[in-house]
């Protein structure tokens, strides 16, 4: 029987992260880890997809840096087993420039991205950043959340459609969150790259991608969204009216 992760929500917040480094490259690896331990995490290694697979399922990581090339089983596999056996958080390396390179890794539930070469520092904000969103906090949970037949339990990191439970990542769950907020106004991607995950940087093809999914998590029909809608020369709105177009 497959071991299923145990929920973000149910870890303490008191203790260290344990981050899982999958990467090829010995150099790379090192010089990963070395920084994530310096800011206070537990690191784990794995130089290949089988090895790292084998490692999450024996020490259940609360996130995994992963390489996108790896040799024998790549970076995109390693990340769909993953995320099959529960939300773990991703965050994906690529040696690659292209965007299709990228936007594959976001489309099989990585919560983030870094192109190589990288700053070591810049990875640990975002490492940092993705465990802020993911980790319970100590302030009072925010009340659920509801409109035009979509449910969401911030506490829990639960959302449903009609009653129907939805299986959103981490991003996806943030994005949605921030949407029925503020239901009716437009945001642009800078907008929403800022104000849903809080950074001031980086491609906006990543807003791009995560509003596609949830459309097509949401959306009775994707290719004709009625709810997350595209406003033209600015970005995005959540509209709670059925009738409202695209």
């Amino acid at each position: 029987m497959q071991q299923q992760y145990e929920p973000v929500e149910a870890r303490t917040a008191a203790r260290p992260a344990r981050i899982l480094v999958v990467d090829d490259d010995p150099t790379v690896a090192e010089v990963v880890a070395g920084y994530l331990d310096r800011a206070g995490h537990l690191v784990d290694r794995a130089d290949d997809g089988p090895t790292a697979l084998t490692r999450a399922e024996a020490h259940r990581p609360d996130l995994v840096v992963l390489d996108l090339m790896l040799p024998g089983m790549d970076g995109l596999e390693v990340c769909r087993r993953l995320r099959a056996r529960g939300p773990v958080p991703v965050v994906m390396l690529t040696a690659r420039g292209d965007e299709e390179d990228r936007i594959l890794g976001l489309e099989v539930g990585a919560d983030d991205y870094v192109t190589k070469p990288f700053s070591p520092r810049e990875l640990v904000l975002r490492v940092e950043s993705v465990l802020r969103r993911t980790r319970p906090q100590a302030a009072s949970p925010a009340r659920p959340l509801g409109a035009a037949g979509l449910t969401v339990d911030p506490a829990a990191r639960r959302a449903a459609k009609h009653g129907t439970e939805l299986a959103l990542t981490l991003r996806e769950f943030d994005l949605l969150s921030f949407f029925l907020r503020h239901p009716g106004r437009a945001f642009s991607r800078e907008d929403l790259m800022r104000e849903v995950w809080g950074w001031d940087f980086g491609d906006l093809s990543t807003v791009t991608v995560h509003v596609r999914r949830l459309r097509g998590k949401v959306e009775d029909d994707p290719a004709r969204p009625r709810l997350i809608q595209t406003v033209w020369g600015v970005g995005y709105r959540f509209g709670t009216d059925a009738g409202e177009t695209s």
